[in-house]
């Protein structure tokens, strides 16, 4: 099993952003002082060249004064981005008007909700049933989402002879996508880490890790440092942190070897090994939002992911072709999706009410999870060195 490094050096100046806007958030510093902090900060660091280890901590000292003025005193919008992102909406509309016409009034709550980021036809029920058997991540476009729609563009272009040109092509078209669906905080943030992805696939370097992760986080916090506070934001980092953390960890307890012998085991346990850690991720965070736990989750996401992945191909063919059978199709998809989860939210402790968890609880509980991953991976870098230099 291969590693990554434990530690990204982008991660320290994105935790410092993180926690001077927060700071910033709750005390109220005039400008001048913030700035004039900043200047001597970094002439201070300018003459501790020969202490790297002090030049470090000043470096994340200027982020987290960066951190308080970003948040008084935001960068201002673009006016011709808001002008794209508004017409991209009214398409979004008709887009809708299509789908409204083709398919069920059951059916088009979740597939507008799935494909084209719009909540506002779900029913209290619907969305209950989703959070209650832990799928509701589902209805709210983000990193899978993204990844199968990178996934099924980089698949149209490829063939190509050029592939910066194919690439582009790629990224432009999920761009576009984002727009169309409202560049929700998690969607930008899926977008962002997919398109340094894309960048990186050029000259075949790590294309995804905790670095990347922390450059994507001060570059969106920088452009909309009030996003820290959104509750997706929030979510999708931790989600994919803990992915990249544990998934490594939870994939490797059986042997690759074995796995790519066994196709269909290899599928499960990677969706259980995925589940589990972006899961180790989320749930103290919705404990605290939302004082619940879905005891069924694993069993909730090997439906939801198969079905989103139809319901986004089977969305945006539809889209394309207005065939018929795809929005048979479609209804059938979703209504079998959706009696497999109303059947577990309506197993014994499918949910888990009533948790209250204070900020300080939060906090050392993230403290702890890290704790263990950091042994956790440590622990399994010496069993890799032991079974490498163990006598034959």
């Amino acid at each position: 099993m291969r590693h990554q490094r434990f530690i990204a050096p982008l991660l320290p100046i994105a935790l410092s952003l993180t926690v001077g806007i927060i700071i910033g958030h709750h005390v109220t510093l005039e400008a001048t002082i913030l700035l004039a902090s900043l200047i001597i900060l970094m002439a201070i660091t300018f003459c501790m060249s020969r202490f790297p280890h002090m030049q470090t901590l000043l470096i994340c000292i200027q982020t987290i004064v960066i951190g308080c003025y970003l948040i008084q005193h935001p960068l201002p919008d673009i006016p011709m981005v808001q002008r794209a992102g508004d017409r991209m909406l009214d398409y979004r509309q008709q887009l809708l008007l299509q789908y409204q016409r083709q398919i069920r009034p059951e059916t088009y709550e979740i597939v507008a909700a799935m494909t084209l980021g719009d909540k506002s036809a779900l029913t209290p029920e619907t969305k209950e049933t989703f959070n209650i058997t832990g799928a509701g991540h589902i209805l709210a476009i983000s990193g899978l989402h993204l990844g199968i729609i990178y996934m099924m563009v980089s698949l149209l272009v490829r063939g190509r002879r050029e592939r910066l040109v194919a690439q582009v092509i790629t990224l432009l078209l999920l761009w576009a996508f984002t727009f169309l669906v409202g560049m929700s905080p998690s969607v930008v943030r899926a977008t962002t880490m997919l398109t340094v992805y894309g960048l990186l696939s050029l000259g075949y370097r790590r294309k995804m890790s905790l670095n990347v992760l922390a450059f994507t986080a001060i570059l969106l916090l920088i452009i909309h440092p009030d996003a820290l506070f959104n509750i997706g934001f929030q979510m999708s980092f931790l989600a994919v942190s803990a992915i990249l953390l544990f998934y490594p960890l939870l994939n490797g307890l059986i042997s690759e070897k074995w796995l790519m012998e066994h196709r269909l085991i290899r599928w499960l346990w990677g969706t259980t090994a995925l589940s589990l850690a972006a899961q180790i991720g989320v749930a103290p965070l919705i404990a605290f939002y939302f004082h619940r736990f879905s005891t069924y989750f694993l069993l909730s996401n090997f439906i939801v992911i198969p079905g989103a992945y139809l319901i986004l191909v089977g969305g945006f063919l539809l889209l394309i072709t207005h065939w018929s059978i795809i929005s048979y199709i479609l209804n059938k998809v979703t209504a079998w999706m959706m009696m497999a989860l109303h059947g577990i939210s309506t197993l014994p402790y499918a949910g888990i009410d009533g948790i209250y968890l204070s900020v300080l609880q939060v906090v050392l509980i993230y403290f702890f999870i890290f704790i263990c991953a950091y042994f956790l991976y440590f622990y399994f870098v010496l069993c890799s060195l032991n079974r490498t230099f163990a006598p034959n």
